[in-house]
């Protein structure tokens, strides 16, 4: 069988993209007290910056996301996909 996608299983390259974004923005964090390294933790946040909140009497429901995309993350995206494609 010839080495393609057919065999690839995405929700294992979707938990490695999961996985490379922790740990790059856990590195960004580590990496921020260190002045040659703060470059790494440079990024943008993206989201609700107020949470919306619905209050229907009995039940509060509050939703609210954020997204913080550092360098330090998309490089662990990048790899993650480049180890995923090797394997």
């Amino acid at each position: 069988m010839a080495k393609g996608t057919a065999g690839k299983n995405y929700w294992a390259l979707l938990l490695m993209i999961l996985a490379g974004v922790v740990l790059g923005g856990f590195i960004g964090q580590l990496s921020a007290g260190v002045p040659a390294l703060r470059w790494l933790n440079y990024g943008q946040t993206f989201g609700l910056s107020n949470p919306l909140v619905l209050d229907l009497g009995i039940l509060v429901l509050t939703f609210g996301l954020t997204i913080k995309i550092t360098i330090a993350g998309i490089i662990g995206i990048v790899l993650a996909i480049l180890i995923y494609r090797f394997l």
